[in-house]
């Protein structure tokens, strides 16, 4: 089954328990999908963990969202015609992009975090050293990024500005969003962000610091991750596929970048695991 109709079943799923809690629903066609749905929906080993966001969601507004249901199944026959071939996965971050100016106002500077004064004249290897101890009592990782491999990175992003990672659960795999937005790269849930749309949490939030890019050929990195969601180690297994795809110059790894982005038709999730499983990223 193809991605995008897994998207549609969730979406029909998250209609179908709205329905039957308000009484609303109106036709045995409507009914017959959203039951076939929800069956085929079971099956997958990540609905229990957002089941009860769903129902809060149901609970709190359930007119807006079988509109929301209803708008998406027009946009599924519609965007063909309006968007270029990768707007089947495009589409799906539209709400992301009305927050994309408020975002960028809210990132800190490094400045913030450090006194840059105080370590500017330090060398790459002290200000690496100072930066990973500080976070190693936070609740979050950390890394430090040569700058070739920021400038990689910052090309391939343009080219391909969102993406699909899987992380290892115990009965599968579970699929994270990412996107970027300047120097940062914002990591959903795919269930959860076609559950709450723009009001989607993030499971980790990745900010690049280059204040030392030119001076000392590094970028700082920090990674915060919600621990209700993801744990550290998952974390640091998505910020490192993210080097691997975006920083490397691995061409199976362009290629799905590349499938992704222009060749949704042509794209296979399956082909993520496998590359997962040839990496010993989780240690």
């Amino acid at each position: 089954m193809k991605i995008c109709q897994r998207f549609a079943l969730i979406y029909r799923l998250a209609s179908h328990n709205k329905l039957i809690n308000r009484t609303i629903m109106s036709s045995s066609p409507m009914r017959a999908s959203i039951e076939k749905a929800t069956e085929e929906l079971k099956t997958n080993p990540y609905y229990e963990k957002y089941a009860k966001k769903i129902a809060g969601l149901q609970e709190t507004s359930p007119e807006e969202f079988l509109q929301r249901i209803e708008e998406r199944e027009k946009e599924k026959f519609s965007k063909i015609e309006s968007k270029s071939s990768s707007s089947h996965y495009s589409s799906l971050l539209e709400p992301k992009k009305q927050l994309t100016e408020k975002m960028k106002s809210e990132d800190e500077s490094l400045d913030k975090i450090m006194k840059i004064d105080l370590i500017e004249n330090k060398d790459a290897n002290e200000i690496a050293e100072i930066w990973n101890h500080y976070h190693k009592t936070k609740d979050a990782i950390s890394a430090v990024i040569p700058k070739e491999a920021y400038e990689e990175m910052k090309i391939n992003a343009k080219k391909y500005p969102t993406f699909l990672f899987p992380i290892p659960r115990s009965q599968g795999y579970e699929f994270i969003m990412c996107q970027f937005f300047y120097n940062t790269v914002h990591f959903t849930p795919l269930l959860n962000y076609q559950v709450h749309k723009e009001n989607a949490p993030e499971c980790l939030k990745i900010t690049h610091y280059p204040e030392f890019k030119d001076t000392k050929g590094i970028v700082l990195m920090k990674g915060e991750f919600q621990n209700n969601v993801i744990n550290s180690q998952e974390a640091q297994c998505l910020a490192n596929q993210l080097q691997m795809y975006y920083s490397q110059k691995d061409a199976n790894k362009l290629k799905l970048l590349e499938q992704f982005t222009s060749k949704p038709d042509q794209f296979k999730h399956m082909d993520l695991i496998k590359q997962i499983e040839t990496l010993n990223i989780m240690k």
